[in-house]
């Protein structure tokens, strides 16, 4: 799939991602390359669960959920074409040289470009940004394991 190709919504992302409410952090595809890059979004809306305790009076969505943000649209990447995903899962391994440039808060809506930068059957390593109206609210570089799940 292509920028030209259908958007791939929420029934499909469920499809490959184990993650459910209140953890699934993408609500769509816009492209995917298989094995190269995908871009998805993620629409931040003031009921969200972590805004609860993060913060009252002055919600801002943890970066650590930023990041988990970027891990889920990898995921999707590295098992969308996968005819055994149902049996694997994407672990991380590790998280480096990650920044946080701006808050995110409800009304947001995060664009998550993934790149894949090393694949290997079983462990992978992508880069990833976060932006919000064209800026960079978050990005690292994550390494992950492909493990039966």
């Amino acid at each position: 799939m292509n920028g030209t190709d259908e958007i791939r919504d929420f029934s499909w992302i469920t499809s490959i991602l184990p993650h459910r409410y209140p953890m699934l952090m993408v609500d769509r595809v816009l492209e995917i390359e298989p094995k190269k890059k995908i871009i998805a979004i993620k629409n931040v809306t003031a009921n969200e669960e972590f805004f609860n305790g993060h913060f009252p009076g002055s919600p801002v969505m943890p970066g650590v959920l930023l990041v988990e943000g970027m891990a889920q649209a990898a995921g999707i990447l590295v098992l969308h074409d996968d005819p055994r995903r149902a049996e694997k899962l994407l672990f991380f391994m590790s998280i480096d040289r990650a920044r946080f440039r701006r808050p995110v808060v409800p009304g947001d809506q995060i664009r998550y470009e993934v790149e894949m930068l090393r694949m290997r059957p079983r462990h992978c390593k992508l880069s990833g940004r976060a932006l919000v109206d064209g800026q960079v609210a978050a990005e690292a570089i994550c390494s992950s394991a492909l493990v039966d799940r």
